[in-house]
């Protein structure tokens, strides 16, 4: 973690995306967010390395693919140089190899192309809670260590749930909603699991929050709006 951060949360970030259009939409999402700022927008490898040798920066949302290079290849050159800089992957690139290459690197988070604005958020919001615990600074016992270790892979993990909520049902509500041919309303998600509708709302509740599922709005006969859901992303976990 670089940079002291004093009393309110103050997250610099420079958002790096070849294209310029989803760099826009990313640092939008950003700024939504309390405590982060965008100080900057990069398009290449090398004028994101060019601006991050000159300025102060906590935090990079890192996009693999770039005209020059790719993130990969960005972050050991940060590394080189003595840059502890945080990095937060945020790209179409699926395979494993590269998965594991950016957490071997010290990526703290890596979100796959296409996302929703709940799904960065929630990695946002994480990170921003592990900076809080850090700064505290002193000693930790296993119990911190742990909860800091956590923190980040819990945000959008449907495995670590709050207090209350059942990994069992969590994974029987995942199932039904990436088996669905189509977008489905909370009834028919509580049916399909065996659970009651107000069981299916809290667990959908938390998916859509980790950025999990997409929601429309269906207007039936009566006028009145439905929520209906989609797993996010039709690929992987």
């Amino acid at each position: 973690m670089t940079g002291p951060v004093s009393g309110v949360l103050d997250v610099l970030v420079l958002v790096v995306d070849d294209d310029v259009r989803v760099a826009r939409i990313n640092a939008a999402y950003v700024a939504k967010v309390p405590g982060f700022r965008v100080v900057a927008q990069a398009h290449s490898a090398a004028e994101a390395l060019g601006f991050l040798t000159a300025h102060r920066v906590d935090l990079v949302l890192l996009d693999h693919y770039l005209p020059d290079g790719n993130g990969l290849d960005l972050v050991r050159r940060l590394r080189q140089l003595g840059r502890g800089t945080d990095v937060i992957m945020v790209t179409a690139a699926r395979d494993l190899a590269t998965v594991q290459a950016a957490m071997r690197l010290g990526a703290l988070q890596y979100l796959v192309k296409p996302f929703t604005f709940a799904g960065l958020r929630s990695r946002l919001e994480a990170y921003g809670a592990l900076r809080r615990t850090l700064e505290t600074g002193g000693e930790a016992e296993q119990a911190e260590v742990d909860r800091i270790f956590g923190a980040l892979a819990a945000a959008g993990s449907p495995n670590e749930l709050p207090k209350g909520h059942s990994p069992t049902t969590a994974e029987t509500v995942r199932r039904v909603l990436r088996s669905a041919d189509g977008p489905l309303s909370t009834q028919q998600i509580a049916d399909r699991a065996g659970i009651s509708r107000q069981t299916a709302q809290r667990y959908l509740k938390l998916f859509d929050r980790a950025g999990r599922v997409t929601l429309a709005l269906r207007y039936g006969e009566t006028g009145r709006p439905e929520h209906r859901y989609t797993w996010l992303p039709p690929e992987g976990a």
